[in-house]
């Protein structure tokens, strides 16, 4: 039986859009006008008049994390509770109020940005953390995922004093000589490892949590980071979840899984049990290694080439060293495997350039598709590499909304101008594909394509290299085609095409005919995977 849709505004991935489009199944069969779609009625299909409104391809989220997703909905919001570090703690309080802590437990909460706050310039510290309480542990993640900050309980927990050294690829703050409850990067589990481990049936629920509230902002893929997620809970255990999660019928996103590992043994070992690249089903596969190569501007981690412009002390963290990075990427690559690296500075994008070519140089692959996660901090010459080293970038224009306010300060003019430049790497034949590393942001494609288009924030200000704008096409394109390219599925999704996965997503309006600056005001009126409605009335 087939669904016939028309009267609508269709964008089927080519430019004039059209009328109508067919579903059978979970794929669509044609797309055409009115006349010649409808005409393909038989007795038993079902008609839907779109009334006019837009249809195209299910967004395709190409770096996120589901699992952290699903956990930070069942801890505090702090990204609506940042604009001051008085509400920060107020909504801590409130929190803890409605979520009583049981013995044992901690409270969390995800999502601040010290560069926001009003009545402070810093970030927070253990003794802002105390004000909540000192009864129980408290561990507060910054929104950008490189940063958190614990409370004096939990660092009497933990056992850390200012004698503690931080691992390699990560720090311990310290000020008057006393650890501040401040962590980065590879220290940050020092604390996250004490936080009791959710079983399989919390994961399994942060996966269905998360997958239908990606589906609220028009997403039916994912491109997720999830195996290394809790630091001590076995890989086995969450793809095991996200199987059963699939098995119940409940996984309303299909899961392309960047698999990381923050050792070359975990990696290796994964590998050998016959977990390479595409190695699953059409909704939870296997896809790159998933590599975290550094850390974020907001937080001052990400490994930059000098110092950084508004901290002269500062350069960054790198997360691997050299060697194990490109033992690492030697391997995926002789076993078959692509790669997804992230480099936020552009020492590190210097440190994957260097690792993939290295990998071709000893094992050529003409279609490998390995991967730069970010690519913000960048150089010219950097660009360049890229494109002929045939890389896919993950870009993640959304980030624009807060990065305009502070790429500039952070790195310096030289290092701002050459920066985010994925309109470039685009001209230059490489594949961009787009995303919000979730839940670093919303999964809020609208808001990403946006972005993309106007080159500045959400709310407006100054337009940052107003020639790296993306036309609408290439920003719907970037969250549609080109993520589809990043996991070698562009002749399954990413198109409404006779024989592609009936995936797509009704909005309320024309992203090409609204003003750029309104295209994030666009309503979700219904979101559908394999034909099915998961979202909308």
């Amino acid at each position: 039986m087939k669904t016939i849709y028309f009267n609508g505004k269709i964008y089927t991935g080519e430019l004039p859009l059209v009328e109508a489009f067919a579903v059978e199944g979970n794929e669509f069969v044609a797309a055409g006008t009115n006349e010649e779609i409808c005409a393909l009625k038989a007795e038993g299909d079902e008609t839907v008049d779109l009334e006019g409104a837009f249809v195209c391809s299910g967004f395709n989220d190409s770096h996120m994390h589901l699992t952290g997703f699903g956990n930070a909905l069942r801890t505090a919001n702090l990204a609506v509770h940042t604009g001051s570090l008085e509400d920060l703690l107020g909504e801590l309080k409130r929190f803890a109020d409605e979520h009583p802590i049981a013995e044992g437990g901690w409270l969390q909460g995800r999502g601040w940005n010290q560069d926001y706050f009003c009545d402070v310039d810093r970030m927070p510290n253990r003794y802002d953390l105390d004000k909540v309480s000192t009864d129980y542990p408290i561990v507060i993640t910054r929104a950008c995922g490189h940063a958190s900050v614990a409370n004096s309980k939990a660092l009497e927990l933990a056992g850390v004093t200012a004698d503690t050294k931080a691992p390699d690829g990560g720090r311990i703050g310290i000020e008057n000589g006393e650890p501040d409850g401040r962590f980065f990067d590879n220290a940050m589990p020092i604390i996250a490892s004490l936080i009791p481990m959710p079983t399989k049936e919390d994961i399994k629920e942060m996966i269905r949590l998360a997958s239908k509230a990606a589906n609220g902002f028009g997403v039916t893929s994912v491109q997720s980071d999830d195996l290394d997620t809790f630091k001590g809970v076995s890989w086995r255990v969450i793809k095991e979840a996200f199987q059963e999660v699939e098995a119940e019928g409940n996984l309303t996103v299909r899961v392309y899984e960047q698999s990381r590992f923050p050792t070359f043994a975990g990696f290796k070992e994964f590998v050998d049990e016959g977990n390479v690249t595409g190695v699953g089903t059409e909704n939870f596969k296997i896809g790159p290694l998933k590599m975290l190569g550094d850390g974020a501007l907001g937080a001052r981690t990400a490994f930059l080439s000098r110092p950084y412009a508004d901290d002269p002390n500062a350069t960054g963290l790198a997360i691997y060293s050299v060697e194990e990075m490109n033992a690492m990427v030697e391997y995926a690559n002789d076993h078959n495997m692509h790669v997804a690296i992230h480099a936020i500075g552009d020492a590190c994008l210097d440190r994957v350039l260097n690792a993939v070519e290295l990998a071709l140089k000893k094992n050529p692959r003409e279609d490998h598709r390995h991967g730069v996660v970010h690519c913000q901090i960048s150089r010219p010459e950097q660009l360049q590499r890229i494109a002929d080293l045939k890389m896919h970038v993950y870009a993640q224009s959304i980030f624009l909304d807060y990065d305009t306010k502070i790429v500039e300060a952070r790195v310096g003019k030289e290092l701002a101008s050459t920066s985010y430049s994925w309109k470039t790497l685009m001209d230059k034949g490489v594949s961009v594909s787009n995303g919000s590393d979730c839940p670093v942001e919303l999964p809020f494609a609208l808001g990403g394509i946006q972005c993309a288009v106007t080159r500045k924030s959400l709310h407006g200000g100054e337009v940052y290299l107003p020639e790296q704008a993306f036309t609408v096409q290439e920003a719907i394109d970037s969250f549609t085609i080109r993520s589809a390219e990043a996991s070698f599925e562009e002749n399954r999704k990413g198109r409404i095409a006779a024989g592609m996965l009936a995936d797509f997503v009704v909005l309320s309006e024309n992203p090409f005919e609204v003003p750029a600056d309104t295209i994030k005001d666009i309503k979700i009126l219904g979101t559908y995977m394999d034909g099915r409605k998961v979202y909308g009335g």
